[in-house]
This record gives structure tokens, sequence and C-alpha cells, in this order.
């Protein structure tokens, strides 16, 4: 029988990680406000919210990882020291990437994975790095799925690798395009992505005015296909991978329920043989309702190829959701919430998704709308109404319309 992997999702607020623990994570790794490689793109964590991030994952028996996977330089050491000192008491583990990180863990006792960052794609690498204290190693994205296999049954450590979401062009996401164009380093976590952007070739010919340009055709020449690795989860499993991690740490509340509900449901298909290309099909369906480019495989079956980047760069997701309002109350014995429309209408049959740091993300579609004792079929902007919803929510969550939209 397959082995059982760990679903390990990612969180760039509160929401995100309820939504995750929620969805049935296994465990969800986040970063602080420094070292590690989502600094620009999303919110991340503080002191002050890491603690009960921690709490929420442990009343679940779910475990929580930090990400410390920036490159280092002398005069962070001690920061360095400190926020480890600080998280320890909260964490399951640190990801690192830095050799300084590595000897930092040893001494405060914290115990490590090996980030992807370090390009680890072979036994001998993979054994080292368990001598040095690792626990895990998260295996380079170059890797084929058979050399993922052979690792994981030869190097005596856990593997992890990542099965979902965004992809970088450069190995291992070690690029210095950023760094060259805009002086925002990837390593650093300030990556503005100019490989995901257009390009445009100008013409130099010596001695003489030339203005001759030409856009590259498709612009997306560096841009990566977004990994969806739901087709092939019997095979990523019977390759002995002890954690499937979902790329997002920047990404929306709903992308993570979703994302993480599909492969919990894939897994739990591979475990009792009820694992079908059918069923692969709906799961991958699903998660093309978020946020999205074009899916591949990754290179799990190869080597870079034409099939490895994207036609366009534009969401291709396959719903939509538009603001509505806030909760203005919830009443838990008639499990009913009143709600501010402040922006979109809403019409019995609509569907909703409320979100905030303690509900996480409630989905719900509704059968009725009220105001006082009237129903009514719609709440036009400006107003409130009430209507069922069976998962409590909190005053000010977020209230969003979904609708499927067509195909870009």
């Amino acid at each position: 029988m397959s082995s059982q992997p760990e679903i390990l999702a990612p969180a760039g607020d509160m929401t995100c990680l309820q939504a995750a623990l929620d969805a049935g994570a296994d465990a969800v790794y986040l970063g602080l406000e420094t070292f590690n490689m989502r600094q620009l793109a999303t919110r991340n964590f503080t002191r002050e919210t890491l603690p009960e991030a921690s709490k929420r994952c442990r009343e679940r028996g779910a475990k929580l990882y930090l990400t410390l996977n920036c490159i280092l330089f002398d005069g962070e050491r001690a920061e360095l020291d400190e926020t480890l000192r600080f998280a320890q008491p909260h964490i399951d583990a640190a990801i690192v990437a830095d050799w300084a990180a590595v000897e930092a863990c040893k001494r405060y006792g914290v115990p490590f994975h090996i980030s992807t960052q370090m390009s680890c794609s072979n036994t001998a690498a993979a054994r080292f790095l368990k001598a040095q204290g690792a626990s895990r190693v998260v295996l380079a994205r170059e890797c084929t799925l058979d050399e993922v296999a052979g690792i994981a049954a030869s190097a005596g450590i856990e593997v992890e690798t990542f099965v979902h979401g965004a992809i970088c062009v450069a190995v291992s996401g070690r690029c210095l395009l950023s760094h060259d164009a805009y002086g925002c380093s990837s390593s650093r976590g300030a990556c503005h992505q100019p490989c995901r952007r257009q390009f445009l070739i100008s013409e130099v010919r010596e001695g003489e005015n030339a203005d001759a340009a030409f856009v590259v055709t498709p612009h997306t020449v560096l841009s990566a296909r977004d990994l969806c690795s739901l087709p092939f989860v019997d095979r990523l499993m019977q390759a002995g991978i002890a954690s499937f991690k979902i790329e997002g740490r920047a990404r929306n509340p709903e992308y993570v329920k979703t994302v993480v509900t599909a492969y919990r449901a894939a897994v739990a298909a591979v475990r009792n043989g009820t694992f079908t290309p059918e069923l692969a099909q709906r799961l991958t369906d699903d998660c093309a309702k978020v946020y999205h480019r074009e899916f591949g495989c990754g290179l799990f079956n190869g080597r870079p190829g034409a099939a490895q980047f994207t036609d366009t760069d534009v969401n291709q997701a396959t719903a939509q959701k538009r603001h509505v309002g806030i909760v203005l109350n919830y009443y838990p014995k008639a499990k009913i919430v009143q709600i501010a429309v402040q922006d979109h209408p809403v019409a019995v049959g609509d569907t909703l998704s409320i979100h905030g740091p303690t509900s996480g993300v409630v989905d719900l579609t509704v059968h009725e709308l009220r105001r006082d004792e009237t129903l009514c079929s719609r709440a036009e902007k400006g107003t409130w109404v009430t209507f069922p919803c069976e998962q409590r929510v909190r005053l000010n969550d977020k209230v969003f319309i979904v609708k499927g939209v067509s195909a870009p």
C-alpha cells in the first residue's frame, strides 16, 4: 500500500491558516516578517500572531513550520539567533537554505528541513544533509519522479516535494533576474517576477539610429506553468514522498482551502482504492476555479520543454469572487447570519464565500433571504439582510459572491 504523505499547506495570514486546517492539512508553513522567500508578496505573520497560529495548529494535531529560507549576511546573524529563540517554543521545524541557519538551528535545538533553495537533487547530497542534522529535505524541483523515488528509497531521510502551485523558471528558485533588473533579490524574498512579463527585442545598428523593436510572442517565454500533480498523485505516493507541499503563501484563502481539500481527497482515494482518472479530473477542475496559471506537470516527467511554459500569464480561474460586504452578526442558535451589503447585491441562489481570521473560509448557497420577518429575493447595496449559515462566522468577516466565468 502507498505511504500516507503529509499534506503541507501555505499560510500568508490567519485566514489562510484557518482555511488550511479546516480543509484537513496535516501541517502548515508560514513566514515571519524577515528571512523568508515571500517578504514582498504576502502579509506574513508577526511575533504577536505566531503564538496563536501555533495554538490553532496544535489543537488540530497539525504541525507548524517556519520558513527561514533566505540567504543570510554576517550582520544578520544576531537577528537570526533572536528570531529562532523566540520561535522555538511555537514551531515544529524551521525550513532553511543557508548554512548559518543550519548552524543556528543546531545550537538552539530547533529541528530543521532543508529548503528546495539548496538544490538537493541526489542521494549523496541528501545523506550528507542528514549527517548535518536535517530531518527532512525538500528536493530540487528539477528532479524527475523516478529520481525522487530513488532518493526517497535510499537516502534514509524524509523527502518533501512541491506538488501544486507556481514554479520558478530558475534552478530551484535561485534567480538573479529581479536583482539585476530592479535591485530586489529573489533570494531575499523580494522578487518582482520579471519572468512573468512581456519582453521587447530592440534592434541595434552601429553608426545608425534604428528604432526597430519586436514584442516576443508569446510574451511568456520565461513564465513556467503552475504545477498540478493531481492526475498522478498515486505515483507520487508510490514514490515514498513524506510530504506533499502546496505552494502559495502569497495566494488567497479560497486557493488554500480548495487545493488542500483536493489533495486530501486524492490521497484518501489512493489509500482506499477509489482513485481514478475521472476523480483526478474532477479535483483538477475544482482547483481550476481558483487563481492559477495554465497547469502543467512540472519536471516530474522530464527535463524542460515547450510544454513547461505558459501561453499567457492571465489568471485562468474558472470562478471569480466579488466583494459583497461584511458580517454584522451571527445567531448561533438559529444559525443565521446578518450581513451589510456594501458593494455587490445578493440574491436567492447565489453562492457566497465568507472569509475571516477565525472563521477561515465558509462557502454556502443562499436559499432564503430575510429582512426582519419579510422574505425577499434580493438585497441591494446599502441594505442589510439575513440568511441561514450552518457554520459560525464572526463580526466583520468579509463576504464575497462567487460566480463562474468563461475560460480566458
